[in-house]
């Protein structure tokens, strides 16, 4: 095994108590190993799944099919036609803390979307009648357009705003926000990609002002007793345990909730519940994700579905929205 940076080692004791689980930890980043490639089906499943499947999880969704190491699904023909979306177990595990939500949502905004994973796993769980997924960075926006249209994902509409914007325009506003905050990516070493920087104490102070910012922006448009989620795929407690822990006592009127199939992964280092897989445990190469719901019950007005489609249009104007995919 290499020798890991001080940074690294530093981090691991952090995570963990146990010498051995940092070992693995280390292990898993410095030598990684393939995990088993995921797809979610957009479409119904084929009759004769060209696949050769992995044993689901017990909390698996019926949608989402793991597959034999190895598999390179995106060079299937159902892929190009939209069938299915290729994806990590991570982003699974993350967004699985939406198997939770037990009430209709009719409106889903997903705040930082691009390449659309967590948007298509909500669209296709909770059949909203109406998606909104935003992207700040620009050049990202064409891989998000691409697989929304690939992938028939209406209705749905795809933006590029800062967050700030949302805030102030639409609050209230949405069943759901996700967040799948902007990090560090220190879990793209476990997939064999590179993170420059990704340990750096002010890379991840950085980060994790950014997304304090970010998800205090996108609690402003969650409706009353509606849900906030909250992704990363980043280690560092900063950029995760923390950013929750601001959270709570910046908006108090939301609490965390209790993921009853993720309690084997509860992380132990915040009393919140909140969720972490990590890249040893060989389903995925890592993520947090935690789940919040919005217990205001005041008579705040909620903008129904016509009145957002009249804020699109006043806002950005028709030639603008032509990254609308319904």
């Amino acid at each position: 095994m290499e020798t890991p940076s001080k940074l690294l080692l530093k981090l691991s004791k952090r995570l963990f108590k146990n010498s051995d689980e940092q070992a693995k930890f280390i292990e898993a980043l410095i030598n990684p190993k393939p995990f088993s490639p995921c797809i979610l089906w957009c479409q119904n499943k084929a009759e004769n799944l060209p696949f050769i499947l992995e044993e689901p999880i017990p909390w698996q969704p019926n949608f989402i099919d793991r597959l034999s190491v190895g598999v390179k699904p995106s060079q299937h023909p159902l892929h190009e036609q939209g069938y299915f979306y290729c994806l990590d177990f991570s982003s699974v595990f993350a967004a699985s803390t939406l198997l939770e939500i037990n009430q209709p949502i009719q409106v889903i905004f997903d705040m930082c979307a691009a390449p659309g994973g967590k948007s298509i796993f909500a669209w296709k769980l909770l059949q909203p009648e109406l998606l909104i997924s935003n992207e700040v960075i620009g050049k990202r926006l064409g891989m998000l357009i691409s697989n929304f249209k690939r992938c028939h994902i209406i209705p749905s509409i795809v933006v590029n705003r800062d967050s700030s914007i949302f805030a102030e325009s639409i609050p209230a506003s949405s069943d759901l926000v996700i967040v799948d905050a902007p990090c560090t990516g220190q879990s793209l070493l476990a997939k064999g990609e590179k993170a420059p920087g990704c340990f750096h104490p002010s890379a991840i102070n950085k980060s994790a002002n950014r997304q304090k910012r970010i998800v205090a922006n996108s609690a402003q448009i969650v409706a009353p007793q509606g849900y906030l989620a909250y992704i990363t795929c980043t280690y560092s407690p900063e950029e995760n345990e923390e950013v929750c822990e601001w959270l709570l006592k910046k908006f108090p009127q939301f609490q965390a909730v209790k993921i009853s199939h993720l309690q084997n992964y509860q992380s132990h280092l915040t009393t919140i519940s909140c969720y972490r897989m990590f890249p040893q445990n060989g389903l995925g190469a890592g993520a947090f994700t935690a789940l919040f719901k919005n217990t205001d019950k005041s008579d705040k007005q909620v903008l129904d579905i016509t009145n957002l489609s009249t804020i699109w249009i006043n806002m950005y104007g028709n030639e603008q929205l032509k990254s609308e995919v319904s």
